[in-house]
């Protein structure tokens, strides 16, 4: 038997790749393009509903005290409280390598000493991550049949932590803190852009794959 002669694998795929290469570079940017749009557009908004809940996510904290970064957002937080937005605020975030106190008790002490009582803030330092944050805050919630939560971080943080909150099965609305040392324009900024445009559309697999949410 004559077997029909083929070209050898290598040959075959750097034809593909001749062939397709270009088309795929061009859509894979497209793509991201889309993504990084996605991340900026929702750093804009500014959602000042009414909630069950004003939710901090956690930052790097020195020794007890709030990080220039961390303080903006628990500073959002306060104001945020004060408008009438939420009747609770919960601070987030566990500990941190090296550290002895997580950025949620941190986060917790630095509200009370500007006159927000005791019951009003709720501590969950049980999250390293987004993701694990969010479950913790909406186990927090659900022990109470409540859901909408107003999320205060960075803008650059706002389009994945919508994302991880819905998944959640939480009501998230979103306003992020303006007064970050992470200035608007700048390098720095830039590129958490950059990493949260490559991050999204990992959580959004998460979500499909693993999760169910009750948000609109």
């Amino acid at each position: 038997m004559i077997w029909p002669r083929t070209r050898p694998y290598p040959a075959r795929l750097r034809s593909i790749l001749g062939r397709w290469g270009p088309r795929l570079v061009v859509l894979a940017l497209v793509g991201y393009g889309l993504l990084l749009a996605r991340v900026w557009w929702v750093s804009r908004l500014d959602q000042l509903e009414p909630a069950d809940a004003i939710v901090v996510l956690g930052a790097a904290q020195y020794n007890g005290r709030p990080s220039p970064v961390l303080k903006a957002r628990l500073d959002h937080a306060l104001e945020l409280y004060r408008r009438g937005l939420a009747p609770t605020v919960v601070v987030t975030g566990g500990i941190g390598p090296g550290d002895r106190m997580s950025e949620a008790t941190v986060g917790d002490r630095y509200l009370r000493a500007r006159g927000v009582p005791d019951s009003v803030i709720v501590v969950r330092p049980d999250g390293r991550t987004t993701e694990e944050s969010m479950r913790s805050v909406a186990d927090w919630m659900e022990e109470r049949e409540a859901d909408r939560v107003l999320l205060v971080s960075d803008p650059f943080h706002m389009a994945r932590l919508r994302l991880e909150a819905r998944r959640a099965r939480l009501v998230a609305f979103t306003s992020p803190t303006r007064t970050s040392p992470i200035a608007p324009g700048s390098r720095a900024e830039l590129g958490y852009f950059a990493w949260e445009a490559l991050k999204l559309p990992v959580a959004a697999l998460r979500r499909l794959v693993g999760g169910r949410d009750s948000t609109p």
